[in-house]
């Protein structure tokens, strides 16, 4: 009987502990998520507009170079 009343006792004291940590974890985990989407988004739209101004600039030089050279 005493043995599992310390039992019982520990995993409630073990869960009390815990609970506030989880909260926590979590709002941490939002955080680096958030982030991550957040850089990631910059990241891409960095990226589309550097290829959509070579694009532009590689459509310029073919329309300024003269037909029979092409």
């Amino acid at each position: 009987m005493f043995n599992s009343c310390v039992k019982l006792l520990f995993l409630l004291v073990l869960s009390g502990s815990i609970v506030p940590g989880c909260a926590q974890v979590k709002e941490t985990g939002r955080t680096i998520g958030h982030t991550t989407r957040d850089t990631v988004k910059a990241i891409g739209h960095a990226t589309r507009d550097a290829a959509k101004a070579v694009g532009e600039g590689v459509k310029k030089v073919v329309k300024s170079t003269p037909e029979e050279e092409r």
